[in-house]
């Protein structure tokens, strides 16, 4: 007995020490009678700061997770509870800032886990209900950061989520008294009466008795716990307080059809904040929100998406914010506006010095866009499918989708921008699914020529590649070459694979025991030989290179890429490439630095980028064998390549930036390791069937229009190089020289088909890595 007496004697100071504050609160509310006077006036303050020293002092002198008499005493006597009563009622004035600001401290600065205990997470949750209730009062700032310190211990612990996610067994019952309350909260007479008979006995409840101090018969609020027993549900001690769903969404399908009857108030109530005219309220509240949807607590992801408002805040907003920008706003101004930051959207017009009209529209639409983007990263994997769902539905197809659909240039140009935007910056793989449906649909069966249209947005976007205006046109390839460069598979099965699965843009002609000798000695069977062809028939070692000089000329052999001296005739294919353009026709020789090997070291780093973000599709390392290919299937290139093709049969008659955007297009779609991309693409020695063009015979097309034309020009090559130097900025501008377009046209196509040949040496070099 004496040693357990000697035990506890060192913590008997420390508890006498805290009753004794507890008993002063206690005590003002019987001794006063001038419930006007701010609480700053009085000691409660300097006391609750008492308690809250003694208590982590406490816990500093006791061994970890052990708790003292004083930790105890508060569980015990439900001190939270009556904290959060007399903060509800707010009396003396200022009263709530002082038990937000005592419950955040007392989480924060206490290690233990306090939520697990019922006298502390139902207070909690109570006083949680209470945050956000009005935008705009003094005690936003401990409101929020009280909801704050809550998430972070429920980041620690995420199964702590649980105490949170109130059942709602009556949710039409609910909704009619949670209605009442708030009528009831605008009655100010039933909230802030004290008196002293509500105090008879609190003496003798805070003594040492061990009798817990109740809620109800702490002055705070006669009218603010009539209130508390109104709205309590059966087995349910909380009262559920209104959250935004009600205030501002009830009217929506969406929360009258909610799955499970449960509340999430910790949500409801930093949605409320994240409106709040203070911009750092309003991003503290966002913190907290990041914090919830990442809990892998798959209830909480349930009850967050399907009972709370979180999907209509991210999506009206964002609706919101796009409806606000001007109608017209320049592409450029767009594209080169600063990286966006959610969380530092602190932008002012007086200090930019590149402002232009919208901008300020701008920044706030992509910050809000980028806070989804990163919310649906973090998010739990249902919440995350959820939210990117909401936002294609609610924001992609209700408004988007009508601004790129309009026939006004202007707005077609500006919405385009927009979207091409987003696609540059949105990085949650989820987020990106949606928008890729949103543009391309979701069909992975072959196009035909007659249903180009299954997909309306689709087919009107790929329609703009080859739009009257050519600002359009660039900016939709610009949408899709940066769409190519997703890491999503379903980007360019949509657009090009999907055509290209059973080969049959080949004439298939089964091997007779004759062609299969010649195949065996490195030769194709029935393949075009280019040194034949007509079209080539300057074609000679002078102007060819050899296999060895190729070779040299191709990145450092590594372990990575050995040589491979079994792949046969990569040269001639190169070499395909390199002479389709006549050597009247080709001016780079002329200027140094525009040789083929520039393009060698750019296709090497930029096909071991598409390796990469392709690795994971576990696509064939060859070809589908043609005995498996319905090969009487007609073959159609599908919508995209169509436009495509035809853009690049036009290229000496289209302006050089269109010529450049298309060219770019096509080279990225060339670097895709897919052996049927590589073969459609990049093989002039393919055997098309009847009635199918590839990008070599479309450019064979163009070269063979070009040879003609040459012939009616004068000073052709000269005006060229001149042109060329102009471009390279190598000359000053002069006189404006005839066939401008033209010339531009054949430099563009000399240009890419040096890049094809290098993009074609680099992919047969790294193939026959091991």
């Amino acid at each position: 007995m004496e040693e357990s007496l000697l035990k506890l004697a060192p913590s008997l100071p420390l508890q006498e020490d805290f009753v004794y504050h507890w008993k002063a609160i206690t005590h003002y509310y019987i001794e006063t009678s001038d419930d006007k006077a701010p609480v700053t006036d009085t000691n409660i303050p300097s006391h609750l700061d008492q308690m809250l020293d003694i208590l982590v002092q406490e816990e500093n002198e006791r061994e970890s997770g052990e708790t003292g008499p004083c930790m105890e005493y508060l569980l015990h006597h439900k001190i939270l509870e009556t904290l959060y009563t007399l903060g509800k009622a707010d009396c003396p004035p200022g009263m709530k800032q002082q038990v937000l600001a005592f419950y955040t401290k007392l989480l924060g600065r206490i290690q233990q886990p306090l939520l697990p205990h019922i006298n502390v997470h139902r207070p909690v949750q109570k006083l949680i209900r209470l945050c956000g209730e009005v935008l705009a009062t003094p005690t936003e700032n401990e409101e929020i950061q009280f909801l704050c310190i809550v998430c972070a211990k429920l980041k620690q612990d995420p199964y702590l989520v649980n105490f949170f996610l109130e059942v709602i067994q009556d949710p039409v019952l609910h909704l009619y008294r949670r209605q009442n309350k708030l009528k009831a909260m605008a009655s100010k007479e039933s909230t802030n009466i004290i008196t002293e008979d509500m105090l008879k006995g609190q003496e003798s409840l805070a003594t040492d008795t061990g009798q817990p101090i109740q809620p109800e018969e702490i002055p705070g609020a006669a009218g603010a716990e009539q209130m508390e027993k109104e709205d309590d549900l059966p087995h349910q001690g909380d009262d559920l307080s209104f959250s935004l769903d009600e205030l501002n969404v009830a009217s929506s399908p969406e929360s009258s059809t909610v799955g499970p009857n449960q509340d999430y108030n910790l949500v409801n109530s930093l949605l409320n904040l994240t409106k709040s005219p203070d911009g750092r309220i309003a991003v503290k509240a966002c913190e907290g929100l990041m914090l919830l949807v990442s809990l892998p607590e798959p209830a909480a992801a349930k009850c967050l998406t399907q009972s709370t408002s979180l999907c209509e805040l991210l999506t009206d907003r964002l609706a919101t914010l796009y409806k606000a920008l001007p109608q017209s706003l320049d592409p450029l101004d767009i594209e080169t506006v600063e990286a966006i930051n959610w969380g530092l959207d602190s932008y002012s017009h007086k200090e930019d010095a590149s402002a232009f009209p919208g901008k300020r529209a701008l920044i706030s639409f992509l910050s809000w866009f980028d806070y989804c983007d990163q919310l649906i990263k973090e998010a739990q994997k249902t919440a995350a499918v959820a939210m990117a769902k909401a936002v294609r539905e609610r924001f992609f197809v209700d408004v988007m989708e009508p601004q790129l659909m309009q026939t006004s240039e202007i707005g077609i140009l500006t919405s385009t921008a927009l979207l091409h935007r987003i696609v540059r910056q949105v990085t949650s793989d989820v987020l990106l699914q949606e928008v890729v449906y949103f543009i391309l649909g979701e069909h992975r069966e072959p196009e035909t020529s007659t249903d180009i249209n299954r997909h309306p947005l689709r087919h009107r976007l790929i329609e703009h590649c080859d739009h009257i205006s050519d600002e359009i046109s660039i900016m939709t390839l610009r949408m899709f070459e940066h769409l190519l460069q997703k890491p999503n598979e379903h980007i360019l099965y949509n657009l090009v694979l999907r055509n290209l699965e059973e080969r049959n843009y080949i004439e298939y002609k089964p091997l007779c025991q004759e062609d299969k000798d010649v195949v065996e000695n490195g030769q194709i069977a029935g393949a075009i030989d280019l040194e034949e062809d007509p079209l080539f028939t300057d074609l000679s070692p002078d102007n060819t290179l050899s296999a060895q000089e190729w070779l040299s000329a191709s990145p450092p052999v590594s372990p990575e890429h050995p040589k491979n001296d079994g792949k046969t005739e990569v040269h001639k294919i190169v070499n395909s490439f390199l002479c389709l353009v006549p050597d009247e026709a080709k001016s780079s020789y002329h200027v140094e630095g525009t040789g083929y090997d520039t393009y060698l070291r750019d296709a090497h780093r930029q096909f071991r980028d598409y390796c990469v973000i392709c690795l994971r599709w576990e696509w064939p390392g060859s070809p589908r064998s043609l005995e498996k290919c319905n090969l009487e299937a007609s073959f159609f290139e599908g919508h995209f390549l169509k436009v495509l093709f035809e853009r690049m049969g036009r290229i000496l008659d289209q302006p050089y930036d269109v010529n450049l955007q298309v060219t770019s297009v096509l080279s990225k779609l060339s670097l895709f390791p897919h052996p049927h991309i590589h073969e459609y693409l990049l093989d002039p020695y393919v055997n098309l069937a009847s009635g199918c063009r590839s990008l070599f015979s479309v450019i064979v097309r163009v070269v063979g229009d070009l040879m003609v034309r040459i012939q009616r020009i004068p000073d052709f090559t000269p005006k060229l190089l001149l042109v060329r130097k102009r471009l390279l900025g190598l000359e000053p501008e002069g006189p404006i020289i005839d066939h401008m377009t033209l010339l531009e046209g054949v430099i563009v196509l000399e240009e890419f088909c040096k890049e094809l040949a290098a993009i074609a040496f680099v992919k047969y070099h790294a193939s026959s890595t091991p």
